[in-house]
């Protein structure tokens, strides 16, 4: 049978990028996310991902950062069983299958038109699962969701690919419509992106980095319902022995020098 073609380019073909990442971590006997789902799809998709140099030690940063999301997304939801989840840039990722949420949450997957396609080719539909098919930064998609019910934002690889001033101005959005709710996503420094630039795997797909964050608090000033809960480092120590040495030299090294340390790391707010 013949595999379901892709033909994405830039921003969009990270994707794929960190889809594989997940998937050669899963595939490990102690894996972090255990993501059958992902790995299915991969098997299913006619594409040489040999292209993204993507490693083990790549694949387990990407676990590492969906596995925190996960918790706390699931953690949120135990706290407000009537929430939504809104995931903003979804792309290929199998989150909503990774927590399972009870009936009483929808959940809301948001990307392009031809991801959004090639999302319902590639995994089975569920009840109060819902698919918006739309650039993040247009504006009108925020009509299919509710505004009365607590929120789980998450984006997950997707803040750097925006436009310095697109970034701040989806997220005032997103807090004008909704309740409120918490706001969880992975942020980079200008260090950061530089590094970000660097990676062979972002070098294959020709994707461009943009919006840098330098003080997390700089959102609350410029969006003034937002207020900073944590900042979650990119590593965690526990899971350093699973690194190649040169990784563990640059977490080694990231956990000594400032500047590294903020040069990726998940912020998490309430609004």
């Amino acid at each position: 049978m013949a595999g379901e073609k892709v033909d994405l380019t830039g921003a969009k073909e990270t994707l794929l990028m960190t889809l594989y990442g997940k998937v050669l971590e899963s595939r490990q006997p102690n894996s972090l996310l255990q993501d059958r789902f992902a790995d299915e799809a991969v098997r299913k998709i006619d594409y040489d991902f040999s292209r993204l140099k993507v490693d083990g030690n790549l694949g387990l940063g990407f676990a590492i950062r969906a596995k925190t999301l996960d918790v706390r997304v699931r953690d949120f939801l135990a706290r407000y069983p009537d929430a939504i989840v809104l995931h903003l840039g979804c792309g290929l990722d199998t989150r909503i299958f990774r927590v399972d949420p009870l009936p009483g949450v929808d959940w809301f997957d948001v990307d392009y038109p031809d991801v959004v396609a090639l999302r319902r080719r590639l995994y089975p539909p569920r009840d109060q699962y819902h698919l918006i098919a739309s650039s993040v930064t247009e504006p009108g998609w925020l009509a299919e969701v509710p505004r009365n019910r607590p929120a789980m934002v998450v984006a997950e690889g997707l803040t750097p690919y925006l436009a310095a001033d697109e970034g701040p101005r989806l997220f005032a959005r997103l807090i004008a419509h909704l309740a409120g709710g918490e706001l969880m996503f992975d942020a980079y420094s200008r260090f950061g992106l530089k590094l970000m630039r660097l990676s062979p795997a972002l070098k294959a797909t020709g994707a461009e980095v943009h919006w840098a964050i330098e003080d997390p608090r700089e959102l609350e000033r410029v969006i003034p319902k937002l207020r900073l809960i944590n900042e979650v480092p990119s590593y965690k120590p526990e899971q350093g022995a699973r690194l190649g040495w040169s990784a563990r030299l640059f977490v080694g090294l990231w956990k000594l020098i400032p500047a590294m340390r903020k040069a990726g790391r998940l912020l998490r707010y309430r609004f």
